[in-house]
């Protein structure tokens, strides 16, 4: 049984970082292609960030290039994502998800505000 739960939001004022972690069991995790997306309130999913199996590649969307870094722990099962120079649109609640899935966990509360 696939499990990802996800950790480490929080309330962050503009210009502030926070570290998500997403812990994976119940699957291969190394050979899946790993994802974060988020869901802003009252708007859609929305593709964040990628991972390739090995870590080697990486993907970001454009408005969080340069502040934004996806890692994994392939030993661990763990994915991250650094967030640095937080802003308030990306206030949202943050997936981890297997590349092609839709995500079924809680996710964690990310909110940028001062």
């Amino acid at each position: 049984q696939v499990q990802l739960v996800e950790s480490g939001g929080g309330l962050v004022q503009p210009g502030g970082s926070l570290r998500l972690s997403c812990a994976a069991s119940g699957f291969t995790f190394s050979i899946w292609t790993m994802d974060w997306v988020r869901q802003a309130p009252g708007k859609g999913l929305e593709w964040v960030s990628g991972i390739s199996n090995s870590g080697n590649v990486t993907s970001y969307r454009n408005s969080v290039k340069g502040r934004f870094t996806i890692a994994r722990d392939n030993a661990k099962n763990t994915l991250y994502l650094q967030m640095n120079s937080l802003k308030p649109e990306d206030t949202a609640v943050y997936y981890c998800t297997k590349r092609g899935a839709s995500p079924e966990s809680q996710g964690t509360q990310v909110t940028v505000s001062s």
